[in-house]
This record gives structure tokens, sequence and C-alpha cells, in this order.
């Protein structure tokens, strides 16, 4: 079975799905944008007890959701945010996403205005391997989080950790936690300045308040 890097194995909870869910406080509502498949809502209900509800842009994976029994609706990161009112949600999730939004800036900032908190994660495009692949081969990299031809990507805006790091002093918001993880989800065990997790970690999960 080939799966895209956002959906997950039946049966198996993502390394990184584990690192968000353990940010999100025990009953709190959330509003998980990009579900994709659903397997982070639905991990977030069975052991956060959220009160959870998502948004999603394609129509089957929105079908994915509402088959595990999910509150789901379709919609666009960067247009729907608006519609949102301030503070509406204790937590707002952003799952390897924001590099597939086409105003990354301004979701970022919506994501700010309508969660109390706001957890994102991203793949690194600084990572090593794809310095590497750059380098010798002299060609846009393709992993396991980057799988597209640069010609098919739906990812449209490549980030490192630390110019992630930099959009948030730019918007003036407050990285209270970062867990810097492998390919696999594993948290790096090294306490290190960001350039150190900018080569060495695949992907990254921030928990983000104004």
């Amino acid at each position: 079975m080939n799966l895209a890097p956002h959906q997950t194995r039946p049966g198996k909870t993502r390394g990184d799905h584990k690192v968000v869910a353990s940010l999100v406080p025990e009953g709190s509502r959330v509003l998980d944008i990009g579900s994709a498949d659903g397997a982070l809502l639905d991990l977030l209900l069975r052991e956060r007890h959220v009160d959870g509800r998502g948004i999603e842009l394609s129509q089957e994976g929105v079908n994915r959701c509402v088959a595990r029994g999910l509150s789901v609706i379709q919609g666009d990161a960067d247009q729907d945010l608006a519609d949102y009112p301030d503070q509406a949600f204790d937590v707002v999730i952003l799952s390897q996403t924001l590099q597939a939004t086409r105003e990354p800036k301004t979701v970022v900032r919506e994501l700010l205005r309508i969660g109390k908190q706001v957890v994102i994660s991203i793949p690194n495009f600084a990572h090593w391997r794809n310095r590497a692949q750059l380098l010798f081969r002299g060609r846009m990299p393709v992993t396991k989080y980057l799988p597209y031809e640069w010609y098919d990507t739906p990812n449209i805006h490549f980030c490192s950790l630390r110019d992630f790091v930099e959009l948030c002093r730019e918007l003036d918001a407050k990285v209270e936690k970062a867990v810097a993880l492998s390919a696999k989800g594993n948290k790096i065990p090294v306490n290190a300045p960001w350039w150190v997790w900018n080569l060495v970690a695949e992907q990254a999960v921030f928990l983000l308040k104004r």
C-alpha cells in the first residue's frame, strides 16, 4: 500500500502525531486543519477526549474522515480561516500542511487569531540529506516527508526550521515548545542550538502562543 506522507498506515500511530497529541490539553476544543485521513483527529478524540472538528481540502480526505465518524468539512486554509471568530478554539492544529498553503504567513497569523494555542508540524527542507542531494546530485530532494518530484509536488513553500522560527518572530508568536523529530517521528534527544536541529531534524512540532 502506497501512502502519502500525511496518511497513516491502518493500526499504526505516526510518531509526530503522538508528539502533537501530547501538546493538546485533555478535553480542549480543537480545530484540526488539513485533517487528511483523520488519523490525528481520531487519536485526539480517543486519547485526549477533545471536542474536535476539522477541515480538509480534498473530498477524498473528507470522505475518509467521515467514514471514521469525525466531524470534518471540506475547506481551504488559505481562504476559510477568516470565517472563524477570534479565540474560537483552545488549540488549532496544522500538521504537515503549512508548506502546501499559498500564503503561509497569513495562514499562521490566522491560526494565532482563532486559537488560544497553535500546534504546527513541518518538514525541514534544510535536513542534511536534502542538502546532500542538492550538493551531490544537483536535483531537488525526494525523501520520506518530501516524496514528490519537483513538477508534481503539492508543496509550494519549502522552509527550514530556522525559517519557521524567524516567521514566528515576525508575527510576535512565542514558541512555547519545539520538538525536533526524525523521519519516523522519534524525538531527537539532543538539547542543541537551532542550527544543529536545522541540520539533523527531518521534521519538527511547534507549540505557539501569542
